[in-house]
């Protein structure tokens, strides 16, 4: 007979349907009812819809012509990211009441470490029954919960029983329990990883046994060897309570199909810019490295552009765009248009030894103007061509943290 305290004990939060939950939360007259969440009032896509609409076969990123066809009745929602941002924050918050050892995974998950909270809180079930009520509590969200011995069991588990379901499976009876699972199925083995495994013969969680780990050692370094302890319930990643610097910062943006206005694809291209000098700013980081692209019909045109010396300004940013578009672009109509700063560093970089510090400063503007888009909002004060910015609503991202640098919209 297993101890009741385990070892290792991870509890994964998943909060069902977030942003439509919310959505149904602060609005009554939604409840129960099929709503599907867009960019924006004008947006054709389905970034999440709720339950209810989820039962007709809609599902995320499904055109909202197909999904009203299922569902004449869906009800499209615009969505307000700052809102998510804002109930997401306060449901971390409050689970730090139970443990401080929590990894937010995303804007609508979270890992928990509950080891040490064995001893004054009960079991392993007892914390993730106390988990679903402070979430509750906090947001009026419900969530699904899935317990194991290690994140990558407690994730896959979080996923049997939604919506707002408890699955325990508890270390001993892990590797058994994913024995018939497809690895895919496991969070972090995509596709391509998946096609390397089935070269091995390995297709579900127990065909890991037939290979040694250092195959995977050899072809994925360190997480190739996590893979294998992962599909037998064995994963030793840690929680991550410290959010690592980001290996780049970068927005797009699908605009119209087929725009071919260059003054309109300029202001497409300034909003991304601001965007992305203003969250290298939040968090004192300059960038040398910026991949400038667009999307047509034929696939995706630009190219990667290093500068003499690292950057966070828009209007820099937007000279390089200004360049891409007039070395890359043929006039042909472009349906999406993407920013990235690779490998930002510190703002307080060593000078070269002659270097003039002046000629690097960044404008003292920039600083005036993010001060008052914390106080009063994104994009209050910006340049006067993203004044009128209706046909331009703000987005979030699955992997935005309401902590740290995957932060997609500015803190309030």
């Amino acid at each position: 007979m297993e101890s009741s305290t385990w070892k290792r004990a991870i509890i994964l939060a998943d909060m069902n349907a977030f942003f439509a939950s919310v959505e149904q939360r602060d609005n009554p007259e939604l409840q129960s009812r099929p709503i599907g969440i867009t960019n924006g009032q004008t947006g054709t896509c389905i970034i999440t819809c709720s339950y209810e609409a989820r039962a007709y076969g809609i599902k995320t990123g499904m055109r909202l012509r197909e999904a009203r066809l299922l569902c004449p009745d869906l009800i499209q929602i615009p969505s307000r990211p700052h809102r998510y941002a804002e109930v997401s924050s306060s449901i971390m918050a409050s689970l730090q009441n139970i443990t401080p050892d929590i990894e937010v995974f995303s804007v609508d998950e979270a890992f928990l470490d509950v080891t040490a909270c064995q001893r004054l809180s009960g079991t392993p079930e007892r914390i993730a029954r106390r988990v679903k009520h402070t979430i509750f509590e906090a947001s009026g969200v419900l969530c699904s919960v899935g317990v194991s011995g290690d994140k990558t069991t407690a994730k896959w588990a979080a996923k049997l029983n939604k919506p707002d379901g408890l699955t325990v499976v508890p270390p001993w009876e892990a590797e058994a329990r994913l024995r018939d699972v497809p690895v895919t199925d496991l969070c972090g083995i995509n596709k391509g990883i998946g096609g390397f495994l089935a070269g091995y013969g390995v297709y579900r969680c127990g065909d890991m046994r037939k290979i040694p780990i250092s195959v995977l050692g050899r072809r994925f370094g360190n997480p190739g060897r996590r893979i294998w302890y992962m599909a037998q319930g064995a994963d030793p990643a840690p929680i991550e309570t410290n959010v690592a610097a980001p290996k780049s910062i970068g927005h797009g943006k699908v605009i119209p199909p087929n725009t071919r206005d260059r003054c309109t694809l300029e202001t497409y291209f300034l909003h991304m810019a601001e965007k992305v000098a203003a969250r290298l700013r939040r968090h004192d980081l300059q960038a040398q490295r910026f991949t400038i692209s667009f999307r047509t019909n034929e696939g995706w045109f630009g190219c990667k552009v290093i500068l003499p010396r690292p950057i966070s300004d828009g209007g820099r940013i937007m000279s390089l765009c200004r360049d891409v578009l007039a070395q890359h672009w043929d006039g042909k109509g472009i349906n999406q248009v993407q920013i990235t700063a690779t490998d930002p560093k510190d703002k307080d970089f060593q000078l070269e030894l002659f270097e003039e510090p002046d000629r690097i400063q960044e404008s003292p503007a920039n600083e005036v103007m993010d001060q008052i888009n914390r106080r009063f909002g994104d994009f209050s004060l910006a340049p006067a061509r993203l004044v009128n910015r209706s046909e331009m609503p703000d987005v979030i991202a699955p992997s935005w943290k309401p902590f740290g640098h995957r932060e997609t919209i500015l803190e309030r």
